[in-house]
């Protein structure tokens, strides 16, 4: 087996290639995180796994800005395994190919860690997860209105019902929970 072959296949992330947003192979670990036989998954859309067609066209589009501008992109997002149950994953992905400007999903290799045991799943709207992700990256609750287009009486709200749905006390406190640091 050569050195590119066993990397992949014995990598401790879950690893896929993706032409045009689908799957063209993925390695054993992909396997195991999404509950898929690997060889099953070449030719299924990468939407398959998202928590949402919501979350696929809203991520998309980021991925789609990011890659175009940097060949890059990550985030921590949830995501749903084949059974349909949900957990936290951090994704990062590069383009693979010098693609043109119009099409940056053209090729593209997209590595997955489960964070599930750090950060257990809580309900969320999709506006409460969008909030949640923006908190965690340290902006203020009058930027993410401007980023999300609401006002920051509504930010402060949507703070509010994470508050209490995650048990915190505090917005230090939350977004420790929401990032799975030790309290």
């Amino acid at each position: 087996m050569d050195h590119n072959t066993l990397a992949f296949e014995h990598a401790p992330v879950g690893l896929i290639l993706l032409e045009s947003r689908v799957i063209r192979r993925a390695n054993p670990r992909f396997g195991e995180m999404f509950g898929l036989d690997p060889a099953a998954c070449e030719g299924l859309p990468i939407a398959e796994i998202y928590a949402s067609e919501e979350d696929f066209q809203t991520i998309g589009a980021k991925v789609y800005a990011a890659i175009r501008e940097t060949g890059r992109y990550s985030d921590e997002r949830v995501m749903k395994r084949a059974d349909g149950s949900l957990f936290w994953c951090r994704v990062r992905g590069q383009a693979a190919t010098k693609d043109t400007p119009e099409n940056p999903f053209s090729t593209s290799v997209w590595s997955f860690a489960d964070l599930s045991e750090d950060r257990p799943i809580v309900s969320l709207t999709q506006r409460e997860r969008e909030v949640a992700i923006l908190t965690c990256r340290g902006l203020t609750s009058k930027e993410i209105g401007l980023e999300l287009d609401l006002s920051y009486r509504t930010v402060e709200e949507y703070r509010a019902r994470l508050l209490r749905k995650f048990g915190a006390r505090k917005l230090a406190e939350l977004v420790a929970k929401l990032s799975g640091m030790p309290l």
